[in-house]
């Protein structure tokens, strides 16, 4: 059996890099004033940024359906099976919808459900395109990634409150005192959702909250205290030079760990919490 693999930009995997790699990346739209954008298509990261910190309305959306099944009508007359990989189900209604869609389609079809999101989902995007390579079939290649949703961990923390404040995840008056106090809430996902974690008062101890809970996950729910059977990634919202700096203290850290990577927040994440947030992920590495 012939698979295909489909995710979306939340991933961060581009255009040009899912041209190469042989996966499908969909465009997730934003609207921006009243005006629909594309990301990695007519939305560029320094565009979307532009437009956030200049006070723009935006908001994030999801797929059209006509467009998913469009896609998937035409890669199943060259391959046999799909396998499509959304962002977590908690952070959007893209991926039910696509389950939904996915019934018309005779089992041809497999929505991974895994819970991912940016780099920890692109882990799972490059690992079902090797097992693909590898002739498993889609139902296997859904049924692995899913038993293995929770070998990830991401912990972020923002550089303003003025985001949250706007998306209603904080109220006016605690986004008031946190930027009077100085406080950088750390926050994580586990899976589902974004939730607050802790509270630091620089940069500096924030990033040690991070390190120090990343550490905890690899050891006790990873079974992994070197790093070597751990993917670690730093990633940002439009702050390349901190996370340089951020790379640099893990790899003194994580000695063993190898390839630190690093790249850019998805834009619906970054929507939320605004620019100059930083992030370490980790995802298990995954043996098949």
């Amino acid at each position: 059996m012939k698979a295909a693999i489909v995710t979306d930009s939340n991933s961060g995997i581009t255009q040009k890099q899912g041209e190469e790699a042989g996966i499908y990346v969909v465009p997730m739209p934003f609207m921006m004033d009243g005006e629909t954008y594309f990301e990695d298509v007519n939305l560029t990261q320094e565009e979307f940024f532009n437009r956030l910190e200049g006070g723009a309305d935006i908001s994030t959306s999801q797929p059209s359906p006509a467009d998913l099944i469009d896609l998937w009508k035409k890669l199943l007359e060259e391959y046999d099976e799909i396998v499509h990989i959304p962002m977590s189900s908690g952070l959007s209604s893209s991926c039910q919808t696509a389950m939904i869609l996915a019934e018309e389609f005779d089992g041809r079809v497999f929505v991974v459900n895994n819970q991912r999101i940016s780099v920890t989902q692109r882990q799972s995007v490059l690992e079902a395109a090797k097992m693909a390579a590898s002739g498993m079939s889609a139902g296997e290649i859904k049924e692995i990634l899913e038993e293995t949703k929770l070998d990830s961990t991401i912990y972020i923390t923002v550089d303003t409150l003025e985001y949250l404040k706007k998306g209603g995840r904080i109220t006016a008056a605690a986004a008031l005192l946190g930027t009077f106090l100085r406080i950088k809430p750390v926050l994580t996902i586990q899976g589902d959702k974004l939730d607050a974690f802790a509270k630091a008062r620089t940069m500096k101890q924030a990033k040690s909250i991070m390190v120090t809970a990343a550490k905890k996950d690899m050891e006790e729910r990873f079974g992994d205290s070197s790093g070597r059977g751990t993917n670690i990634a730093v990633v940002h919202s439009n702050s390349l030079e901190a996370a340089m700096e951020f790379k640099k203290e893990l790899e003194d850290i994580f000695p063993e760990a190898g390839e630190i990577y690093v790249d850019n927040l998805s834009l619906s994440v970054s929507c939320h919490i605004g620019p100059g947030a930083l992030a370490i992920a980790c995802t298990k590495k995954l043996e098949v």
